[in-house]
């Protein structure tokens, strides 16, 4: 892993030397705490920095044979850091044996191996640097050269800790709440009623009615709009689509508030027309609506009872896409309606078939409308991102891509902004390599640099300048939109 990791040609190192790797970023999907931002978060050691929350740790922790008292239990944080440690020399093939080691090199400039034997010494050296004051929260974004951080928040969110730091107005990246109103679609969960309470009391509406939901909903997207947020997220675990109406819509969702189960023919209506409401709600404010598909969530029953969600104990999903997906774009579409979308799928085989839908909604005068996103959670590996870039790249334009998000709860994530980057700038400099498209560098600088920062400065309303991610001023902002 020296400075040419992952570049296999002359082209590629020049490629990220020169445009890729001084890019700042925009995490415009993960899951940090705006809580621990605002507070500027301490880590006590770098168990709690590194293994607190991080599944894809805890996945290969347990493949290992590690007794869970050492992975999510109650076993010393040094005894979970020294599990973890001897765990990695076994995760050779797998992202985290790099990611793992990336992250030692870039935050704390340490490059020996970790394993069981130098576990002790490095303990102790990143422990030292952590105790600084000088690696909270906000300082491992900062020297991350990040712009943005978009987090994952609940509709009924009061979003405190967003309104604190605009308010304090110190900190000079941009943390802006996203949308995330899955649990207003899941009317089948025993959650359903109880969190429809909760959006009422945050919306300041008596939620008796679906029409009065459907407001309450739209109240929220406002107050979102107004802390900055900009961007929604929706996972779609299994895609549905069948046209209905208000009314119809309407009788099912009062069916759920009286606590009865939904038929999946129902259920599918519900999403449907919910789904195209929200779609409609996004693009009257310029947002960028995502959707995260094909996961299998919670698969250990036993585990997820003790545990939780979001615990490691998921998987891809397999059901079929194009024909639901083609039907919730197409619903928003006729209407003129439809937003800025990303779509993401947990499952490969999905590949073609999004790269593909997305070039029958371009359009309206805005480059990569319709973005087939980043290779995302079980994809984010070298061949997972090399397999998704060669897809978009066969069927519409990679040029404007808008690139690597970090899809994390880990302060330490942003070293896999690295590691996609310079998959980018070899993918770029092996088709030059093999005589298949110019070395013009302005020209592949210019694609690259998009790439990493450029696309996604011009894509989402988070009022920056392209080039160098600072923050346009009030009158550039109010034009830009």
């Amino acid at each position: 892993m020296d400075d040419q990791f992952l570049l296999t040609n002359k082209t590629a190192v020049t490629l990220y030397e020169d445009y890729a790797k001084g890019m700042p970023i925009i995490d415009y999907h993960c899951h940090l705490s705006p809580k621990e931002i605002y507070e500027n978060k301490q880590f006590a050691n770098i168990t709690e920095a590194w293994l607190y929350g991080d599944h894809y740790k805890w996945r290969l922790m347990r493949a290992n044979g590690v007794e869970e008292s050492h992975i999510t239990g109650d076993a010393d944080d040094y005894d979970k850091f020294l599990a973890w440690a001897k765990a990695v020399p076994m995760t050779i093939g797998n992202p985290l044996y790099n990611w793992t080691h990336l992250e030692l090199q870039r935050f704390f400039g340490i490059y020996e191996l970790l394993n069981e034997k130098s576990a002790p010494a490095i303990w102790e050296k990143v422990n030292g640097q952590l105790a600084s004051g000088r690696m909270g929260a906000r300082d491992l974004i900062r020297n991350s050269n990040v712009k943005v951080v978009c987090t994952t928040d609940d509709p009924a969110d009061s979003l405190e800790y967003h309104q604190k730091l605009l308010e304090e107005g110190d900190f000079d990246v941009k943390v802006v709440p996203g949308f995330r109103p899955d649990k207003g679609l899941e009317l089948n969960r025993d959650s359903f009623k109880s969190w429809t309470a909760a959006l009422s009391e945050s919306a300041g509406i008596h939620i008796d009615s679906y029409d009065a939901f459907l407001k309450a909903l739209e109240a929220r997207i406002d107050f979102f709009h107004q802390t900055g947020g900009r961007v929604s997220d929706h996972a779609l675990d299994q895609v549905m689509f069948a046209e209905t109406t208000q009314e119809e819509a309407g009788a099912i969702f009062k069916k759920a508030l009286n606590g009865e189960k939904v038929s999946v023919e129902e259920e599918a209506k519900y999403k449907t027309y919910t789904l195209t409401f929200l779609g409609e709600q996004y693009a009257k404010r310029g947002w960028v609506m995502q959707y995260h598909m094909h996961a299998h969530r919670n698969n250990n029953e036993r585990m997820f009872t003790r545990l939780g969600p979001d615990t490691g104990y998921d998987s891809m999903n397999d059901e079929p896409l194009a024909k639901p997906l083609v039907g919730l774009l197409d619903v928003l579409e006729r209407k003129g309606s439809l937003p800025k979308t990303v779509l993401y799928s947990l499952n490969p085989k999905d590949n073609y078939t999004i790269a593909s839908v997305t070039g029958s909604f371009q359009g309206g005068g805005v480059p990569g409308k319709i973005q087939f996103g980043t290779a995302w959670w079980f994809n984010d590996q070298k061949d997972g991102m090399l397999d998704q870039m060669k897809a978009l790249a066969n069927l519409g334009l990679f040029s404007q891509f808008i690139g690597m998000l970090t899809d994390s709860r880990s302060f330490l994530s942003y070293t896999r902004h690295e590691y996609f980057r310079r998959l980018v700038c070899d993918l770029i400099g092996t088709w030059v390599e093999q005589g298949e498209v110019p070395n013009d560098m302005d020209l592949l600088g210019g694609i690259v640099k998009g790439i990493c920062f450029e696309n996604a400065a011009a894509y989402f309303d988070f009022g920056l300048d392209e080039k160098g991610g600072g923050l346009l001023a009030a009158s550039n902002q109010n034009s830009a939109r």
